[in-house]
């Protein structure tokens, strides 16, 4: 088997390289006026903006993935036509009303309001009145049985955030950076009722009085009238229905059609991939989020100088992320959702994936991303950039993946959605920023030695590269045995022979 390793000495280079490239001196941190140009943002650029930030959740997702016992094709055929259905019809409604889409994410959707500059109130009011039309737009977009109307939840916040390079081939969004989006966030994932939840900063700003809990508190349908008579919105759903219904007649999003991509999945171009040309098989899936980031943005946000740390932070920390996942463990991201990395790997060939290599792989690339998150963070902190504060959450899962792009032509974007993908989320958002967790279904078909490392409870703490590998080792995990071997005959080539037949199996 090929060994995956992480190296610290390589990740040193890379992380320096990486700071180098980024001069705190070069970092421009400018005021957000009328009409910029958020796409394409260089990353040493970043706009501090005062908007509404909208988070919209299909919360019948899981429905949708769990609508036969095996997760089969049938399932992500479904489920993807879903989501294809509903993104076209919403990317309509964010185009009509002039706000800023800035992320799709399998069932989530980012956007921000910055019109009308002057007015807070007036932001949050129309905000809403997207929110109403975007419910009232997804009620009618279902076809039949196997692809139901969408049922939404969407949290809306207000205030100040900043908005940086997202740094993605092919996506040219900003990322919104700041308390208002994380607010936002927790609003549309705080329950399973449908309905628009404010803040309580964002209902101050229209008049509202606060309520004890955020999550419990939907508008009433006489707020939210009250909100689409202050925004007079040009467009009604009848029109997105009428141009969404010509545009599938046009541009038909025709029958899903999955292979399998022959591991490494580094080599998986997302640019290539289409309905017609999907990826499908068991493979591992991963998140990894920088823990305490909203708190250190809104710690830094107020003054530049500070502010500029923000932006190195998130690139050289977000950069080596990718690095040990991509070229340490020949994985491939599917993409950056804010402060957190999402991504795929598995070992085998395109028809059989190993699952227990797989994930003994990807539980040594999870300890590695926390090893080269704490060198990112002692060299950050050696060139005054302090962020200290910052812990990282990993989850991962193993199960059938599937690897896409979804959206209106022209503006495809990536996908990969599962029954693993949710669980693997769910696993990271049960960690704190010292924890690593494992997902039932990896658990159960990993060898002894990574269902002992995990215990019971399916999660462990400060889980990092030498502990990984020694612990493994340790309990008879081939994955974890070959990379000491391999440590070994690099360090000390003439000791070799002689330790190597204490890892492997003793020969009759």
């Amino acid at each position: 088997m090929p060994s995956l390793t992480w190296n610290k000495d390589r990740a040193a280079e890379r992380v320096e390289a990486c700071i180098k490239e980024l001069p705190v001196e070069d970092i421009e941190i400018r005021p957000y006026v009328r009409d910029t140009d958020l796409t394409g943002l260089e990353k040493h650029v970043a706009y501090r903006v005062d908007g509404v930030h909208l988070y919209a959740d299909i919360l019948n997702l899981d429905a949708m993935l769990n609508v036969t016992d095996v997760e089969g094709e049938m399932c992500h055929r479904r489920t993807l036509r879903f989501l294809n259905l509903h993104y076209r019809a919403v990317d309509r409604v964010i185009d009509s009303v002039d706000a800023i889409r800035v992320d799709f994410h399998n069932q989530r959707l980012h956007a921000v309001f910055a019109k009308p500059y002057d007015s807070e109130a007036d932001r949050v009011h129309r905000a809403i009145a997207a929110a109403q039309l975007i419910i009232e737009v997804l009620a009618r977009t279902g076809e039949d049985a196997d692809h139901p109307p969408a049922r939404v939840r969407i949290g809306i916040d207000t205030g100040t955030a900043l908005a940086v390079s997202n740094g993605r081939r092919g996506q040219r969004e900003p990322l919104f950076l700041g308390e208002p989006a994380n607010h936002a966030a927790k609003r549309s994932g705080g329950g399973a009722a449908t309905g628009i939840y404010l803040t309580n900063k964002a209902r101050v700003a229209i008049g509202l009085s606060t309520v004890p809990d955020e999550d419990a508190d939907a508008l009433t349908k006489e707020q939210i009238q009250k909100s689409q008579d202050r925004a007079k919105l040009e467009c009604t759903a009848d029109h997105i229905i009428k141009e969404w219904q010509a545009d599938l007649e046009n541009n038909p999003i025709g029958r899903f059609e999955f292979s399998g991509h022959t591991p490494p999945f580094k080599d998986l171009d997302f640019e290539d991939l289409s309905v017609k040309n999907s990826r499908r098989q068991d493979a591992a899936t991963i998140y990894g989020d920088i823990d305490g980031f909203t708190a250190y943005v809104t710690a830094n946000i107020k003054e530049d100088a500070s502010a500029k740390h923000v932006v190195r932070a998130l690139h050289v920390l977000r950069s080596e992320l990718n690095a040990v996942l991509h070229v340490d463990f020949e994985g491939r991201k599917v993409r950056f959702i804010g402060d957190c990395i999402h991504g795929l790997a598995g070992d085998g060939t395109a028809q059989t994936t190993n699952a227990e290599e797989t994930i003994s792989n990807m539980t040594l690339c999870a300890a590695a991303m926390r090893s080269s998150f704490e060198l990112a963070i002692e060299r950050l902190a050696s060139w005054g950039t302090d962020a200290r504060t910052l812990g990282l959450a990993v989850g991962f899962e193993y199960g059938p993946m599937t690897a896409t792009r979804l959206g209106m032509k022209g503006d495809l974007i990536r996908c990969s959605v599962s029954r693993g993908v949710v669980s693997a989320e769910r696993e990271q958002r049960r960690c704190t920023g010292k924890e690593t967790a494992i997902g039932l279904a990896a658990y159960i078909a990993a060898n002894t030695a990574v269902r002992k490392l995990f215990t019971s409870s399916r999660k462990v703490q400060d889980l990092d590269f030498d502990t990984a590998v020694e612990a493994l080792a340790a309990d008879g995990d081939e994955v974890a045995k070959s990379v000491k071997r391999e440590a070994l005959r690099s360090v000390a080539p003439t000791v070799f022979v002689a330790k190597d037949r204490e890892l492997r199996p003793h020969c009759k």
